[in-house]
C-alpha cells in the first residue's frame, strides 16, 4: 500500500492477472473467472496500431466499454444507507448539497495535501459533485505515480477519513451499479477563477498517451491560468441563452473553450437509443472517421499495472487519453478571448461529450499573438476553430476572440438525419472534412463586402450538398431494400486533401481578396503565425476572411477561419453577447466615460462650432424675428375653425374575426371536456373567473386594465356590480413582478374554495419570459425572471381541475418544442381574413403586418413602407472604424441623436444643418413639427424611436429635450421616454390638449398608456430590451428601428420589433393610399410640390408626381446620395402646406460636410415668388380665403418673413410656411394618415434579412432560430415552406426544436409521464396588434354563457289539458278525499274515487280524447289540428338550472361520478359479461331469449348457478326491507337513439344510494350504448324487435320482470320467505326525466295551506312511494308532470287517473294485463285503460312531480318512413301509408303497425266522417285505444268478463273500431251497442283471411254494408307482413 508502480512495467504482468482473477472471485459467487494462466499466456501481446489508437471514445463511457477488463461484468450491490440518512442524488448522506453549481461560491478549508476534484454520478449526468481528495492518490501530469487506495473528505458535511472509495461513494450517494472505482468517477480538477467561483478544470490524467504529453506539459501554466480566469461563471453554471449572426443556431459549447473539453453535442435533441446522435456517431465511427483522416495519436505503449480494485488491464487496452481531451491552455487574465458557446448548469444527457471529428488537444508549437494587433487591424479578429488541433495561443490575447461555433456546425453536419437511418449508416456517409472546408470557402466567397455570415446559411449549404451527393444513393438503397437485393452504392467523387487547397485558392481568386487562403503542412500554428504576420504588416487590409488549411498526412486535414473584416468582425464579436451582456457592456461604456471621445469627435465636425453654440445663435435669431408676428399668428390661430372631430380611443370593439377566434377557443375547450381523459368537467362549473398575466410593463398593465374596464366583462361574468371602477379591474390583471406571487396565491386559494367556478388564467405575451425557475434562482436574476414558470407550471396548477391556462402570444415558436406542455390539438391560430381574394369575415378593417410590410418592398409597389437609411449606415460604419473599442450600439445611438438634433435645427432655420442629418430623419422631423398646423385642433403625428438600452435612451431623451427647448419648440411637440417600468410622462400643456381632444373632465387624469397619446405630436423613445406588449396609437407615423441590434437575427426578436408597426386600417383604403408615390431623378424640375408618404396634396404649379407601374422599382437603398428626389422630398412637406423645395444637395459623411451652396439661395428666391403667386391666387380682395378671415397685418408679417434670407424654404415653426399654412383650408392629416400604416426604418443588415426570400418563397427570417431559449434538434432539417399553414409550422417546430436548459419546458422531460402535455392548457397565436386580448375577453363571455347554458336545460312547461272535462269525485261530493298536504293515499278513500279516463298529459293534446260520461260540451274542445312531427317544435318549454339531484347525459364528467360512468383513464376499462336469459310466453307462441350485459361491478344484483356461470335470476328485496341508503325498486329505462343524450347517469339523482338501473336497448344499438355507458346493466332485446316501437320494450320489461318475480319467489321460498313478501314493483322511467320535485304545504295564520316546491332526489321520490301504506294494493303509481303553473291548482293530493313517463308497476296485480308489443304510440294510455277495466287501482301522487328535458334526438324520431325503392328522401304524405291490396303502390320501408297508427292519426276523418267533432257520439273502440286524431272522440270498451266499462245506455256511437280483436269479442257483445245510421266500421286484422273470418264470426254483415273497394292494407311488401283493414257503413 502506498507504493508507486513507476518503473515496474516489466515485472507486474503476473501480478496484474492474479489481482484481476482474485477480484473477480471476490465479486462473484456463481461465475467461475478465467484461470490465471489462461489470461497470462493465451492472450497475444499486440501493440496498438495507429488506426486502433485513433478510435473515438466517449470520455463518459471509456471505463464501461469492457475493453479494460477480462473479468465478467457482475452487478454491484451497494451497501444500504444508514437509517434516516439522505439518499437524494447530488447530496451526501448528511443532506448537504455537493453539486458544483450550488457550492461553487463556497470556500472550503482543505487539509494540507488535499485538493478539490469533480466526480461524475451516473444518476446526475448534468452535474459534477465536489470532492476533497488527497492528491497523493491522484495521478501526476503523466498519468502516473498515484498511490493505491483512496483518502478523501466530504465537503458537504465535513466528515473526514474515508479510506476506501467504495465507502466514500456510498456517502456521497453515487448509487452505482458497478464496482466503485476512483479512476472511473473522479474526472476533473476543480479550480477557482478570479471571482472565486469553483470551475471545472482539466481532466484527471488517469491514463498515459503520447497524444497527451504536449498538453500535459503545460498543465502547470494551465492550472495557474484557470485559477486567474476572469470568467465569473464556469461551464457548469452559465446559461446558454444567446447566439446570433455567425453563431446562428449552433448549440452551446463551453466557456473558455481553449482550456476545457470541447464537449459540444452535435445536437441538443433529447433523444435516447438509436435516434440519438451519440448512437449515430458511434455506429459510423470506425468507417467514416478512419476513411477521412489518418491517426493523430499514434502507437500507445503500456502504461503500467492496474490500480487498486481496478478492472483487468492488458496491452490491448489503450490507456492513453481520450481523443476528445481538451488542450490545457487558457485565456490569460483580462484576456479578450471570449467564448460565445456557453453550457448551462442543466445539461441534458444527450448534450454530453460526444466523439469529435479529430482530437481537439493542443499540439505543436504555441502561437504568439503579436502586440498592436488591434491597432493594425482596426478591429479584433475573430478566430473560429474548425477541424483538428487548435494550437495554444499566448501573448496579446486581448486583441483576439476565439470561438468554437464553426466547429460545432461541422460537428452538427456529421450527424445523419434520423429519417435516413433506416437506409443504413454503413453506406451513407456524412460530408468529408475536405468538402466541409471547401463549402465554407465557397460560402465566404459569395458574401457581399459588408455582409455578415450566418450559421443558418452554412448549415443549409451543408444539408443541400449532402442531399445532392447521396440522393441517388438513397433512392437506389431504397429500391434494393424493398426488393431484398444486395446493393453496391455508387462511388461519389470526394475532394482529397491534396486537391483541397488548390480548389480553395481557385474559389478565393474570384472575390477580389476578400477571402484569403493560407496553406500549411505542419500544423495550424504555422498558418496562424503567418496570418498574424500579414495582419501586422498590413497585407490583409482588403481581406475579410482568412481560411487556414493544414494538410498533414499524420494529423489529417485541419482548418480554422479568421474574420478580419472590420464590419464583420465587429458584428460577430458583438453577436456573442447575450442581450443582458450587451446592455451591461453599453452601461459600462457610459459609466466609465469611454463615450467622451465620441462626443468630442462630433463637436469637431461642424465648421461653425458645436451644436450648442449654433443653438445659441438660432435662439437669438428666433427671438428677433418672431416678436413682430407672434400676435398676428396667434390671432390667425384663434380664428381657425374647429372642424376636426375629437380623437377617441377604442379600447374594446369586437370585430367578426375576433368573435370567430373566441368561438374557436370555446370549441377547443369543449373538445377537452368531451375527450375521454375527463380532465375538464364543464358541466360542474357554475361561473367563470379569470386572471390575466402580463409582462412587468406598466403600460401593458394599464392598457389591459382599461380594456377590461371598457369591455363590460366583469359585469357579464357577475364578478362586479354595474358600476365598475378602474381599481376593480386591476384585481384581474397581474404584472409578472415581485407582487405577482401574492395575487396568484390568492387565486389558487379561491380555486380551492370554489370548485364549481372555472378559473381561466390568460398568459398574455407568453413568449416574453420562458426562463425556468431553477435557472433564474441559480443565476440570481431579477425577481420577475422565471416567474411565469414558477406560477403557471407549479404542481397546484397542474392538479387543479378548475384551472384553465390560455397562453396568448404573437410569436409561439418557443412554446412549440419537442418538450412543450401544450398539445398540438390545443393550439388556436388566428385565421386569415381573406381566402382567394374573398373577405371571409366582412371586416371593416384590414390588418397590415409583417408580410404586408415586406410585400410593399417588392417590385410593382410604390414607395415602400419598409426602408433603411443608407447615409446613416455609412456614417455608422465610418465612425465605427474610428472607434473600434466602442460598442456599435453606442456609436449608432450617438449618431442618431446627432441626426435628430441637426434635423430639428434644420427645420428651425439653420438650413446648412440638413447636411449633418439624413434625408429620412429630416423628413420625420419636418412632418412631426408641421402636422399639427394642418389640423384646426392641433392633432399631430407620433415618431417612435426604438432604443433598447435604457441608459442610451435616457441620454437621447435628455439631449433631444435640450435641443427642442433651445429651439423654442417645447409647445409644438413632446418628447417622451417610454420606460417599461413607468407610464408615459408628459407636460401639463399636452395633458390639457389630450383631455380636450378626448373630452375628459377628470382634473387628475394623466395618460398611462401609449394608446392614450392619440394625435399628440411627439417623439416616443421606446426603450427596454424587448417590447412587452405595448400598443401604439393610430397616429403613429414613423417607426425608427435603426438602433435595434443583432438579437433581431432571431425570428421572435425580429418579428416582435417589426410588430410595433402593425396596424389596422380601413378595408376601403386602396393599395395606392396605403403607400406613397416615388419620383424619379428626372422629376427635379417639377418639384413645385413635393409628394411624400403622408399626403398627395397639390398646390398651384405642382404635380402629384405619381409614377407608372413600370417606373416603380424595388428600392434597395434609400441613401440620399443616390437619389435627389429624397432630398427634395425631405426639404418640403405637404403637411405644412409648403409649395417650396430645397436644393438638390447630397448628404455626405460628417467629415465632408460643407455650408449651404449658392444653389440654395437661388432656389430660395424662386420659391419665394411661387409662394407669393400661390397666396395671391387664393386670396380674394376682401382679405378672405374660404371661410378663414385673415388680418392684413398678418399678411404683411408673412411678406416680411418671406423676404428674410435667413430662413430656408424648408420651413420652421415660425417661418413663412407656418403662416402660409393658414392660407389654405386646414385638413386633419392625422385622421387621413390613420388609414395608412406607418413607415418603418431598419438597420441595413436587418432590412436585408427581413426582405430576403429563400428558395421556397418564404421570408429568410423564418428560417432563423425561433427563440433564444431553444435550439435546433439537428442541422439536417427541412426548410419552412411558404405553403405551410400555422398548424404545419407548429408541427415543424415541435419536431425540429428542443428547449435549452434555461427554458421552462426543459424540465418537462423529467416528469416521466406517457405524454407531457398539460390537458387544460391552450395556446392562442396571432399577429401583433390584431386584437387577441379582445378575442380572449369575448371568449370569456361566451364561455360563461355556455356554462350557464350547460347548467340549464329546456324543460317542458305545459299545463294539463282537458282539466274541465271531468268533474272528479271531490267536486261532486263537495269535499276532497285527501287533503293537499297528505303524504300517502288512504286505500279505502282512494277506492271510492272514480277513474278519470280523460288524458290530461299535454303530450297527448293532439290525440283522440277518451269519452267519459262526465265530459263537458264539445264546444270547449280544442279544434286545432297539429301537423305531422310538429309537436317538439310547438310545445312550451322553459329554461331551468340543474339542481344537484339532476340526471345527466354522457357529456357529464365529474370526480364524484367517474366510477359510476365507468370510463376514466385513471381506471381500467370496466369488464362486463354477456348472459342469456330465456322464458316462454304463450301469446307469442315461442320462447323469448333476452341478453343481459352485466358489468363485473354489478354482478351482486344477480344470482348465478356458480360464479361466472349461468344467469338464474335478478335479486329482489323484501317488502319489509328498509334502509336509508337503499332503493328497493329496480329501474328500467327503455331507450333508442339516445346513447349520448339519454339521461342515464343517476348517480347524483340517487344521492349515492344503492340501486339497480337497467337500460333496455335494441340489439343493433347495443355496441354504441356499451361504449358510452360501460358500467351500466343493459337488457338487449331480441333482433326481431329491432324495428319495434316502445310497446315492445314495455311488454318485454313487464313479462321478464314477472318471470323473474316467480323465479325469486321460488328461490327465496326455499329460504323460508313467503312469496307475498317479495317486492313486486318495478319502475319504468323515461330517458328524458331530469329532475324531481315535491310540494310542501305550509299553513298560514288563516288556516290556508300555501304550496312551496323544492327539488328532491330520485332516491327521495322512490323511497317515499315505497313507504306508501298498503302499496301492494295499487297496480300503477305515478306522479304529476311538472308545470310552473299547476302547483297552485292542486285540490287533491292524489288522483285516480292515467300515469305516464314515470310509473311504478305492480307485477303481481298486472299479471293478466299486458302492454301491446306492436304499439309505437299511446301504448301507456292503452295500458292504463286496460288496467282500469280490469278493476286495478292507478294512483297519481299530485304533490310529486317529474321534470322532463326536451331532447329532440332519438325516441319516436328514430322511426323514419321512407320509400323502399327510391333513393331520394322525398316527403311521403300519411295518405300514402295505405294502399289497395294487390296494387302497384310504392312500398314503404317501415313497420306495418307504425304505418297504420300514423295513418289513423292523420286521416281518420276520412274513415269516420260522422265522428268528426262529434263528442256526443264517439267511436267505439273495443279492447284498445288508438289515436284517431284530436277531432274524433274514442270510447274505450273492454270485452273481458267482469271488466269495468262506462254506462253506455242511451249512447249512440258514430263508428266502430275493431283492432286485432280476439275471441272475447263476440257478436252478442257488439249487438248491445247502438250506432248512428251511416256510422263507419273499421276492422284491422293480420291478413286478408283473418279479415273475412272476423266479419263472418261477428255476424257483421247483418248490420254493416261492405264493398270490395273498401279493403285496404298498409303500404308494406309481403315479406314485411302488412296489416289489412276493411271499412263498412252501418245500415
Amino acid at each position: 500500500m502506498g507504493n508507486s508502480y513507476a518503473g515496474q512495467l516489466k515485472t507486474t504482468r503476473f501480478e496484474e492477472v492474479l489481482h484481476s482473477s482474485i477480484e473477480a472471485s471476490l465479486r462473484s459467487s456463481n461465475l467461475v473467472p478465467r484461470p490465471v494462466f489462461s489470461q497470462l499466456y493465451l492472450e497475444a501481446e499486440q501493440q496498438l496500431t495507429s488506426l486502433e489508437a485513433n478510435r473515438l471514445e466517449n470520455e463518459e463511457d471509456d471505463e464501461d466499454d469492457g475493453s479494460e477488463s477480462n473479468s465478467p461484468t457482475i452487478p454491484y450491490q451497494m451497501k444500504p444507507p444508514p437509517e434516516g440518512s439522505c439518499t437524494t442524488d447530488g447530496y451526501c448522506q448528511a443532506g448537504k448539497d455537493l453539486r458544483l453549481g450550488f457550492v461553487s461560491f463556497e470556500h472550503n478549508e482543505l487539509p494540507s495535501g488535499f485538493i478539490l476534484v469533480g466526480a461524475k454520478s451516473p444518476s446526475l449526468p448534468d452535474h459534477v459533485l465536489v470532492c476533497a481528495v488527497d492528491k497523493r492518490f491522484l495521478p501526476d501530469d503523466n498519468g502516473r505515480n498515484a498511490l493505491l487506495g483512496f483518502s478523501g473528505n466530504c465537503v458537504g458535511c465535513g466528515e473526514k477519513g474515508f479510506r476506501y472509495f467504495t465507502e466514500y461513494s456510498n456517502h456521497i450517494n453515487l448509487k452505482l451499479t458497478t464496482q466503485p472505482k476512483k479512476q472511473k468517477h473522479l474526472k476533473y480538477y476543480l479550480l477557482r477563477n478570479a471571482q472565486g467561483f469553483l470551475t471545472k478544470g482539466p481532466l484527471i490524467s488517469w491514463k498515459d498517451s503520447k497524444g497527451r504529453q504536449s498538453s500535459c506539459s503545460t498543465s502547470s501554466s494551465a492550472l495557474s491560468q484557470l485559477s486567474e480566469s476572469p470568467s465569473p461563471i464556469a461551464a457548469e453554471n452559465t446559461p446558454a441563452v444567446y447566439q446570433s449572426t455567425f453563431t446562428g443556431t449552433s448549440n452551446a459549447g463551453v466557456l473558455a473553450d481553449q482550456a476545457l473539453p470541447s464537449a459540444t453535442s452535435c445536437t441538443s435533441a433529447l433523444q435516447n437509443g438509436r435516434d440519438s446522435p451519440r448512437h449515430q456517431l458511434a455506429v459510423k465511427t470506425s468507417s467514416s472517421s478512419a476513411q477521412t483522416r489518418p491517426s493523430v495519436i499514434g502507437t500507445i505503449a503500456n502504461s503500467g499495472p492496474p490500480k487498486k480494485r481496478h478492472k483487468g488491464w492488458s496491452p490491448e487496452s489503450p490507456s492513453g487519453a481520450d481523443s476528445s481531451t481538451a488542450q490545457n491552455n487558457l485565456n490569460a487574465p483580462n484576456s479578450g478571448v471570449r467564448s460565445d458557446s456557453i453550457t448551462s448548469t442543466y445539461m441534458p444527457p444527450s448534450a454530453a461529450v460526444i466523439p469529435h471529428i479529430s482530437s481537439m488537444s493542443a499540439s505543436g508549437e504555441p502561437v504568439l499573438v503579436p502586440d498592436n494587433l488591434l491597432k493594425a487591424c482596426s478591429t479584433r479578429p475573430v478566430l473560429f476553430k474548425g477541424h483538428g488541433n487548435f494550437p495554444y495561443l499566448y501573448g496579446n490575447l486581448n486583441d483576439i476572440i476565439v470561438s468554437s461555433l464553426l466547429q460545432n456546425c461541422y460537428l452538427n453536419s456529421q450527424s445523419l438525419p434520423r429519417a435516413y437511418e433506416q437506409y443504413g449508416t454503413s453506406t451513407i456517409h456524412p460530408l468529408s472534412v475536405e468538402m466541409q472546408i471547401l463549402l465554407t470557402v465557397y460560402y465566404l466567397v459569395q458574401l457581399a463586402p459588408d455582409q455578415v455570415p450566418l450559421i443558418e446559411d452554412l448549415e443549409q449549404i451543408f444539408m443541400r450538398s449532402w442531399h445532392e451527393s447521396h440522393l441517388s444513393e438513397i433512392r437506389q438503397y431504397q429500391q434494393a431494400h424493398a426488393q431484398a437485393q444486395t446493393h453496391v452504392p455508387s462511388q461519389i467523387t470526394l475532394v482529397t486533401s491534396a486537391q483541397l487547397a488548390w480548389l480553395a485558392r481557385l474559389a478565393a481568386s474570384t472575390c477580389s481578396e476578400t477571402v484569403h487562403i493560407i496553406e500549411c503542412t505542419t500544423s495550424l500554428a504555422e498558418g496562424l503565425s503567418e496570418m498574424f504576420k500579414c495582419l501586422i504588416e498590413g497585407k490583409l487590409k482588403k481581406t475579410n476572411f482568412v481560411v487556414i488549411i493544414c494538410t498533414n498526412k499524420n494529423k489529417g486535414t485541419e482548418s480554422c477561419v479568421t474574420v478580419t473584416g472590420r464590419h464583420q468582425a465587429r458584428a460577430l464579436a458583438e453577436s456573442m453577447y447575450t442581450p443582458a451582456e450587451c446592455l451591461k457592456e453599453v452601461g459600462y461604456e457610459l459609466a466609465t466615460g469611454k463615450v467622451e471621445a465620441l462626443g468630442a469627435f462630433f463637436t469637431t465636425l461642424c465648421p461653425e462650432g458645436d451644436i450648442d453654440s449654433l443653438l445659441d445663435k438660432l435662439q437669438d435669431r428666433h427671438c428677433q424675428n418672431s416678436s413682430d408676428c407672434t400676435a398676428s399668428l396667434e390671432a390667425v390661430t384663434d380664428k381657425r375653425p374647429t372642424t376636426c372631430k375629437r380623437c377617441s380611443v377604442e379600447w374594446y370593439q369586437i370585430r367578426p374575426v375576433q368573435l370567430a377566434v373566441a368561438r374557436k377557443l370555446l370549441s377547443h375547450v369543449c373538445a377537452i371536456a368531451d375527450s375521454s381523459t375527463q380532465n375538464l368537467d364543464l358541466g360542474s362549473f357554475e361561473k367563470v373567473d379569470f386572471l390575466i398575466f402580463v409582462p412587468p410593463s406598466e403600460v401593458t398593465y394599464q392598457q389591459t386594465v382599461l380594456r377590461i374596464l371598457h369591455s363590460g366583462i366583469l359585469a357579464e361574468l357577475g364578478l362586479a356590480n354595474e358600476t365598475i371602477t378602474k381599481q376593480t379591474a386591476e384585481q384581474y390583471v397581474v404584472k409578472l413582478d415581485g407582487e405577482a406571487q401574492t395575487k396568484f396565491e390568492s387565486l389558487l386559494q379561491k380555486s380551492a374554495q370554489n370548485p364549481y367556478t372555472l378559473f381561466v388564467l390568460i398568459h398574455d405575451h407568453a413568449h416574453w419570459d420562458l426562463t425556468s425557475t431553477a435557472s433564474a434562482s441559480y443565476y440570481h436574476m431579477d425577481s420577475s425572471t422565471g416567474l411565469a414558470d414558477r406560477l403557471l407550471n407549479c404542481k397546484d396548477v397542474r392538479e387543479a381541475t378548475n384551472l384553465l391556462i390560455l397562453h396568448v402570444t404573437s410569436f409561439p415558436y418557443a412554446l412549440q418544442t419537442q418538450l412543450t406542455r401544450i398539445s398540438p390539438y390545443n393550439e388556436i391560430h388566428w385565421p386569415s381574413a381573406y381566402s382567394n381574394g374573398m373577405d371571409l369575415y366582412h371586416e371593416n378593417k384590414k390588418y397590415f403586418g409583417l408580410s404586408e410590410f415586406i410585400e410593399s418592398t417588392h417590385s410593382g409597389h410604390s414607395l415602400p413602407l419598409l426602408k433603411y437609411d443608407g447615409s446613416f449606415e455609412s456614417m455608422a460604419m465610418a465612425v465605427g472604424e474610428r472607434f473600434p473599442n466602442l460598442h456599435s450600439m453606442v456609436i449608432r445611438t450617438y449618431i442618431l441623436i446627432q441626426h435628430y438634433a441637426a434635423a430639428l435645427m434644420a427645420a428651425s432655420g439653420l438650413v446648412h444643418m440638413k447636411n449633418y442629418t439624413s434625408v429620412e430623419t429630416l423628413e420625420m422631423i419636418q412632418n412631426l413639427i408641421n402636422s399639427p398646423k394642418q389640423c384646426s385642433s392641433g392633432h399631430g403625428f407620433m415618431v417612435m424611436l426604438r432604443i433598447p438600452s435604457i441608459a442610451l435612451a435616457s441620454v437621447a431623451h435628455e439631449r433631444l429635450c435640450h435641443v427642442r427647448n433651445r429651439l423654442g419648440l417645447e409647445k409644438h411637440f413632446e418628447i417622451i421616454l417610454g420606460d417599461p417600468s413607468t407610464g408615459p410622462k408628459i407636460g401639463s400643456h399636452f395633458v390639457e390638449q389630450l383631455k380636450t381632444w378626448q373630452r375628459i373632465e377628470d382634473a387628475l387624469w394623466m395618460p398611462c398608456t401609449y394608446v392614450e397619446l392619440e394625435a399628440l405630436p411627439c417623439i416616443l423613445i421606446f426603450t427596454g430590451m424587448d417590447p412587452q406588449g405595448e400598443s401604439l396609437p393610430r397616429s403613429l407615423r414613423y417607426c425608427d428601428l435603426r438602433l435595434i441590434n443583432s438579437p433581431c437575427l432571431v425570428r421572435t426578436a425580429l418579428e416582435q420589433e417589426l410588430g410595433l408597426a402593425a396596424y389596422l386600417i380601413g378595408s376601403e383604403t386602396t393599395e395606392e393610399s396605403m403607400t406613397t408615390t416615388d419620383m424619379s431623378e428626372n422629376d427635379r424640375e417639377k418639384m413645385t410640390s413635393v409628394n411624400n408618404d403622408d399626403e398627395d396634396l397639390v398646390v398651384e404649379g405642382g404635380t402629384s408626381g405619381k409614377s407608372s407601374p413600370t417606373q416603380r422599382q424595388r428600392s434597395h437603398s434609400y441613401d440620399s446620395s443616390s437619389s435627389s428626389s429624397f432630398s427634395s422630398k425631405a426639404s418640403g412637406s405637404v403637411f405644412c402646406g409648403e409649395t417650396t423645395t430645397t436644393a438638390d444637395s447630397t448628404v455626405k459623411s460628417l467629415q465632408h460636410a460643407r455650408t449651404i451652396s449658392t444653389e440654395v439661395c437661388s432656389e430660395t428666391k424662386l420659391q419665394k415668388n411661387k409662394v407669393e403667386c400661390a397666396a395671391q391666387k387664393h386670396f380674394n380682395g376682401t382679405g378672405r380665403m374660404g371661410n378663414i378671415q385673415v388680418d392684413p397685418s398678418s399678411w404683411r408679417c408673412v411678406g416680411k418673413m418671406i423676404d428674410s434670407n435667413s430662413f430656408s424654404s424648408s420651413g420652421s415653426a415660425i417661418t413663412a410656411q407656418s403662416c402660409c399654412s393658414f392660407l389654405m383650408p386646414p385638413q386633419c392629416l392625422v385622421r387621413k394618415a390613420s388609414q395608412r400604416p406607418p413607415t418603418v426604418f431598419l438597420p441595413k443588415a436587418v432590412y436585408d434579412v427581413a426582405t430576403s426570400i429563400d428558395s421556397s418563397g418564404h421570408p429568410k427570417s423564418a428560417s432563423f432560430l425561433p427563440h433564444l431559449t431553444v435550439s435546433w434538434a439537428t442541422s439536417f432539417r427541412p426548410l419552412l415552406s411558404k405553403m405551410m399553414t400555422c398548424t404545419e409550422q407548429s408541427l415543424y417546430y415541435r419536431q425540429w426544436t428542443v428547449p435549452k436548459q434555461n427554458h421552462m419546458d426543459y424540465s418537462n422531460r423529467n416528469e416521466s409521464r406517457a405524454d407531457n402535455f398539460h390537458s387544460r392548457r391552450l395556446l392562442l397565436s396571432g399577429p401583433p396588434q390584431v386584437g387577441k386580448t379582445g378575442a380572449c375577453l369575448q371568449f370569456l363571455s361566451i364561455l360563461s354563457r355556455m356554462l350557464i347554458r350547460l347548467m340549464e336545460v329546456d324543460l317542458y312547461d305545459e299545463e294539463e289539458v282537458n282539466v274541465r272535462k271531468f268533474l272528479n269525485y271531490s267536486e261532486e261530493c263537495g269535499q276532497y278525499a285527501h287533503l293537499p298536504g297528505a303524504l300517502w293515499p288512504d286505500l279505502e278513500a282512494f277506492k271510492k274515487m272514480p277513474f278519470d279516463s280523460i288524458v290530461h298529459d299535454p303530450r297527448y293534446d293532439d290525440a283522440s280524447p277518451v269519452f267519459s260520461v262526465k265530459h263537458i260540451s264539445s264546444a270547449e274542445a280544442k279544434s286545432n289540428h297539429r301537423k305531422q312531427d310538429d309537436i317538439y317544435l310547438r310545445r312550451q318549454t322553459t329554461r331551468m338550472r340543474l339542481s344537484k339531484y339532476a340526471a345527466y347525459n354522457a357529456y357529464h364528467h365529474c370526480e364524484q361520478c367517474h366510477h359510476y360512468m365507468g370510463f376514466s383513464p385513471r381506471y381500467q376499462p370496466y369488464e362486463s359479461t354477456l348472459h342469456a336469459f330465456a322464458f316462454s310466453y304463450s301469446m307469442l307462441g315461442e320462447e323469448i331469449q333476452l341478453h343481459f350485459i352485466i358489468p363485473k361491478s354489478k354482478e351482486h344484483h344477480f344470482n348465478f348457478s356458480q360464479p361466472g356461470g349461468q344467469l338464474e335470476s335478478m335479486r329482489l328485496p323484501l317488502v319489509t326491507d328498509k334502509s336509508p341508503d337503499y332503493v328497493k325498486t329496480p329501474i328500467f329505462t327503455p331507450t333508442t337513439g339516445r346513447h349520448e343524450h339519454g339521461l342515464f347517469n343517476l348517480f347524483h339523482s340517487m344521492d349515492g344510494a344503492c340501486h339497480l338501473h337497467i337500460l333496455v336497448v335494441k340489439e343493433y344499438e347495443m355496441p354504441v350504448y356499451k361504449k358510452y355507458w360501460p358500467n351500466h346493466i343493459m337488457l338487449v332485446l331480441p333482433s326481431i324487435f329491432n324495428n319495434a316501437g316502445v310497446g315492445a320494450a314495455h311488454f318485454l320489461i313487464k313479462e321478464l320482470s314477472y318471470h323473474n318475480l316467480e323465479l325469486e319467489r321460488n328461490r327465496q321460498e326455499e329460504l323460508g320467505i313467503k312469496p307475498q313478501d317479495i317486492w313486486p314493483f318495478i319502475a319504468i322511467v323515461d330517458d328524458s326525466c331530469v329532475m324531481w320535485n315535491v310540494l310542501d304545504f305550509n299553513t298560514n295564520g288563516k288556516s290556508e295551506q300555501i304550496p312551496s316546491e323544492r327539488n328532491v332526489s330520485l332516491k327521495f321520490i322512490l323511497q317515499h312511494i315505497e313507504a306508501t301504506p298498503n302499496i301492494i294494493h295499487y297496480a300503477l303509481i305515478g306522479m304529476r308532470k311538472w308545470s310552473s303553473k299547476t302547483k297552485c291548482k292542486i285540490r287533491d293530493a292524489f288522483s285516480h287517473c292515467h300515469v305516464h313517463d314515470f310509473v311504478l308497476l305492480n307485477l303481481d296485480l298486472t299479471q293478466n294485463v299486458q302492454y301491446n308489443q306492436n304499439r309505437f304510440t299511446c301504448d301507456d294510455v292503452d295500458f292504463n285503460l286496460r288496467a282500469h277495466s280490469a278493476g286495478l287501482l292507478i294512483c297519481k301522487f299530485n304533490h310529486l312531480s317529474v321534470m322532463k328535458k326536451q331532447i329532440a334526438i332519438g325516441g319516436h324520431r328514430t322511426f323514419h318512413i321512407k320509400s323502399k325503392t327510391s333513393e331520394a328522401s322525398t316527403v311521403i304524405s300519411p295518405s300514402q301509408y295505405i294502399c289497395a291490396p294487390d296494387s302497384k303502390h310504392t312500398f314503404l320501408a317501415a313497420a306495418a303497425q307504425l304505418l297504420l297508427e300514423k295513418y289513423l292519426q292523420y286521416n281518420s276523418h276520412h274513415l269516420f266522417p260522422l265522428s268528426l267533432k262529434n263528442y256526443s257520439n264517439p267511436v267505439l273502440s273495443v279492447d284498445c285505444y288508438l289515436n284517431l286524431g284530436p277531432e274524433i272522440c274514442v270510447c274505450y270498451m273492454s270485452s273481458r268478463p267482469h271488466s269495468l266499462n262506462i254506462n253506455f245506455s242511451g249512447l249512440a256511437f258514430s263508428g266502430l273500431l275493431l283492432y286485432l280483436c280476439d275471441s272475447f269479442v263476440t257478436a252478442n257483445f257488439l249487438k248491445q251497442f247502438h250506432f248512428l245510421k251511416g256510422a263507419t266500421l273499421c276492422i284491422v286484422c293480420q291478413d286478408r283471411n283473418s279479415l273475412r273470418q272476423t266479419v263472418v264470426r261477428l255476424e257483421l254483415e247483418d248490420e254493416w254494408q261492405f264493398r270490395l273497394r273498401d279493403e285496404f292494407q298498409t303500404a308494406n311488401s309481403k315479406e314485411d307482413r302488412p296489416l289489412f283493414f276493411l271499412t263498412g257503413r252501418h245500415v
